[in-house]
């Protein structure tokens, strides 16, 4: 009965822990398919939320207007070198905050890049397209906060080629060679926009839809 008991004992300790050990990768992948999904279906409400409009005139504009250099956040360290750090692995930065050493990961082409001298700060709505947005209307104490901000998905790390392919433009004329970096772009894009109500073009408006429906599925 003993010898009985402990092969019962063991049996049920297996089939309870089986189950765990067995679970695919593929498995926990579609874990993230939820959030995924809710998190377009958020950006589409907030799309729906944004005044469909003509875009405004670039004139008037001038990068000055958003940044005439970037905000200091801690100590010596201003906007980019902190996107820089919290972006970046391995970073070692010098004395003055900046990043002498690291590696940076452009979700936009997929590239990993080893100097700092290859990577840029991508304001994700560009500033230009802020402007044409509603943005010319701005305080220039707003459009400095908007240029800075740390707490809207609005500042990134990105490869220098894929910043210069993107200029000013907007997802309608331009979208991150990855396709696989599409819902997370078009979500930014939205949050941002919506947070400092920023108008959407037709055009815009029916990118950005399109890219959300990549988010299934994944």
């Amino acid at each position: 009965m003993i010898f009985l008991s402990r092969t019962i004992h063991v049996a049920v300790l297996t089939f309870l822990v089986l189950p765990i050990i067995a679970i695919p990768p593929a498995a926990a992948d579609t874990r993230k398919q939820p959030q995924a999904e809710a998190g377009a279906a958020l950006a589409r409400r907030m799309l729906s939320e944004l005044k469909v409009a003509r875009a405004l005139s670039i004139r008037g504009y001038t990068h000055r207007r958003f940044l005439p250099r970037w905000a200091h956040h801690r100590g010596k360290c201003d906007t980019r070198e902190t996107v820089l750090a919290r972006d970046g692995r391995r970073v070692r930065k010098n004395t003055a905050c900046h990043p002498v050493k690291g590696r940076w990961y452009s979700p936009y082409d997929g590239k990993w890049l080893k100097s700092e001298r290859h990577v840029d700060v991508d304001h994700v709505v560009p500033l230009s397209y802020a402007w044409r947005s509603g943005a010319s209307r701005w305080s220039q104490a707003r459009r400095r906060a908007f240029a800075n901000d740390l707490t809207r998905p609005e500042l990134i790390v990105v490869s220098h080629s894929a910043n210069i392919a993107k200029g000013g433009q907007g997802p309608q004329s331009w979208r991150p060679a990855r396709r696989a970096y599409w819902c997370r772009y078009a979500t930014s894009w939205i949050t941002v926009k919506h947070h400092y109500r920023l108008f959407v073009t037709r055009n815009e408006k029916k990118a950005l839809l399109n890219m959300l429906r990549t988010c299934r599925g994944r």
